[in-house]
């Protein structure tokens, strides 16, 4: 019997080193951009001063629409605005912008000034510095097929890190000595002893954090095939509730502000988070809005759809009221990029997504010492 265990653990060993070296690259990758991206709007307005200024006023939404459909008048769709909880500049987004065909995500990314009436910046997503990365780990820029690559690549990344717990599992796991053992670092040892001990240690310091990670990656970047799987475990995930759109028929006469406070009537004490707007023919106001509960910042999941005609709320998406497939959706990017945890768990994410290049290289360095010898 301890044979076939010593056998079983030999050819776990095998398979994780092979695996090291096909998925240990992607992994440093993923973990060094993700690291990045964990603080990338500060990083960016640490790249770009321009944007870096500060109102006397809350932002004035009103105006900036007024100003991005003067300045753009050929694009007649939807603009996106960002609600920061600021008084900066107030970022904007339009997608599928013609000048850019052929990308499944490149939007004119815009920065006005807190009353609206400047454009402070302008870009394309993907063509400075923080979007190239996102797009990096995200897609590998590969665009959208990209994104599936990732996710699928991702169970080799998981498989790695599973089978280096199994190597590493002390034999007798029920004796204190046994863990003991397990997790000393010999400071006196062979080179090749301590490259084995730096190793073990670095994953176990951060196989927790790389688990999560790993997990909340493929699930955001296969979300069918995650909802399929939620499902079949009995955690239901709720559709988003249907939206009849009057499309031109209702032509635009209603402000931000007022769609905003259509919003904030229908979900009593929400945060706006974003307001996208109708097309400039008319159309439905979208408000995402972060309810209590919602660990998501930047993009909760809660939705109010106000007919931008009448200023009539038509649907609400209320986060609070959904399965536990929905529930576990909602808590995917906020622990994927650690701001679940506040400013704490960003800094953890940062940590995190240092340890694949500190496995990668103990790993790599053992592996060529023992060709040699």
């Amino acid at each position: 019997m301890r044979q076939s265990g010593d056998r079983l653990r030999h050819w776990v060993r095998k398979f994780h080193l092979w695996l090291g070296l096909s998925f240990g690259a992607l992994l440093v990758l993923l973990g060094l951009t993700g690291s990045l991206l964990a603080f990338y709007p500060e990083l960016d307005a640490m790249l770009h001063p321009e944007i870096r200024v500060e109102g006397e006023a809350s932002p004035d939404f009103d105006r900036a629409l007024t100003t991005v459909r003067a300045e753009w008048p050929d694009k007649v769709g939807g603009w996106r605005f960002e609600v920061t909880g600021t008084n900066g500049a107030i970022p904007a987004r339009y997608y599928k912008p013609l000048e850019r065909p052929g990308y499944s995500f490149r939007p004119l990314m815009v920065w006005l000034s807190p009353d609206g009436t400047t454009v402070l910046r302008r870009d394309y997503w993907g063509e400075y510095a923080v979007t190239f990365v996102y797009d990096v780990h995200n897609k590998l820029l590969l665009d959208s097929i990209g994104g599936a690559l990732v996710g699928w690549l991702g169970f080799g990344c998981l498989a790695l890190l599973l089978t280096g717990l199994w190597a590493w599992w002390p034999r007798g796991a029920m004796s204190g000595q046994s863990w003991a053992k397990a997790l000393r670092f010999k400071r006196n040892a062979h080179p090749q002893r301590r490259l084995r001990d730096w190793h073990k240690l670095a994953g176990l310091s951060g196989l927790v954090f790389l688990l999560l990670l790993t997990v909340t990656g493929i699930m955001l970047a296969l979300p069918e095939e995650s909802d399929i799987a939620l499902g079949a475990t009995g955690l239901t995930v709720s559709a988003a509730p249907h939206i009849h759109d009057t499309g031109p028929t209702s032509p635009l006469r209603t402000s931000p502000s007022q769609a905003v406070a259509a919003a904030q009537t229908a979900l009593p004490g929400a945060r706006i988070a974003w307001i996208e707007t109708p097309p400039a023919q008319g159309g439905n106001w979208r408000i995402r809005m972060q309810v209590a509960g919602d660990p998501s910042f930047r993009f909760p999941h809660s939705f109010v759809w106000v007919d931008g005609g009448s200023g009539r709320v038509v649907a609400v998406q209320d986060a609070r009221v959904g399965g536990a497939g929905t529930v576990v959706n909602n808590w995917l990017h906020p622990l994927h990029d650690g701001s679940a945890g506040g400013l704490f768990g960003r800094i953890l994410a940062v940590l995190a997504g240092l340890v694949p290049a500190l496995l990668f290289w103990t790993g790599w360095l053992r592996w060529r010492r023992s060709k040699v010898t």
